[in-house]
């Protein structure tokens, strides 16, 4: 994913987590869907076919994780592929904790991420580039390709309208993600790329007959454990390709 907000514990559901997944169209991916033929039925996420991670999951016992790439042109590229740290966490049995704890000696062996993993009971946060780990505490936030909460002007607009609308419905939900506003100049971050790169990356839903956004995703869960995904994806310049949506039940 390229760009997050998320409530974490501040109401009647633990997590309510919206992102856009932004890529190059010509990347192949799976829609979102239960990864059977891989041998992980109780794991619902979309899946970079190309080296075979995913950037947001959840399983049906509620663990959860979401990915970002830290933006940093020239900065050290690891030989492993960053998609599998949400993967491996989905798939596995640590907790929280304890999986980040273990990562944070191997980051190296990723280029530059962000990497939240949690379930009905904590939430966890690394980034790779301070190797701070921390235990997030109820909260709304915002996370895309620099660090928690960073002042891009995007993520604070996508957080303060997810904080006005945390009683909405999924569709109110996902259609804060498909702001395709600009920012002048001035606002703009200094990540390294151009400056015709910054001003299309600017944008909450990006739009590029090359690069874009791919998918608009929700992630629901209540204290039962009941989960709602659901899954908007699309082509060059935002056209429309279909939506995909599970209720999972919970106790």
């Amino acid at each position: 994913m390229c760009l997050m907000a998320f409530a974490w514990q501040t109401g009647d559901y633990p997590l309510i987590l919206l992102g856009n997944r932004d890529e190059f169209h010509a990347r192949p991916t799976r829609a979102a869907g239960f990864w059977t033929a891989e041998g992980q039925p109780d794991l619902l996420a979309g899946k970079d076919l190309d080296a075979g991670g995913t950037w947001l999951g959840v399983t049906r016992a509620g663990r959860f994780a979401a990915l970002t790439n830290i933006r940093a042109p020239g900065a050290h590229k690891g030989p492993q592929s960053r998609g599998a740290l949400a993967l491996d966490y989905l798939a596995g049995k640590e907790t929280p904790k304890d999986y980040l704890q273990q990562l944070q000696s191997r980051r190296d062996d990723y280029a530059g991420f962000n990497l939240l993993v949690g379930d009905l009971q904590q939430l966890w946060y690394l980034n790779s580039q301070t190797n701070q780990l921390q235990q997030l505490p109820p909260g709304i936030y915002g996370l895309s390709n620099a660090s928690l909460d960073s002042d891009w002007p995007k993520l604070q607009r996508l957080r303060a309208k997810l904080a006005d609308n945390l009683n909405a419905g999924a569709d109110v939900l996902l259609d804060l993600l498909s702001d395709t506003q600009t920012y002048p100049d001035q606002q703009l971050p200094q990540t390294g790329v151009s400056l015709e790169w910054e001003r299309l990356l600017s944008a909450t839903f990006i739009l590029g007959e090359d690069y874009g956004t791919r998918a608009s995703s929700l992630l629901k869960m209540d204290k039962q454990g009941g989960i709602v995904f659901v899954e908007r994806r699309f082509a060059a310049m935002g056209v429309a390709l279909g939506e995909s949506c599970w209720h999972l039940a919970g106790d």
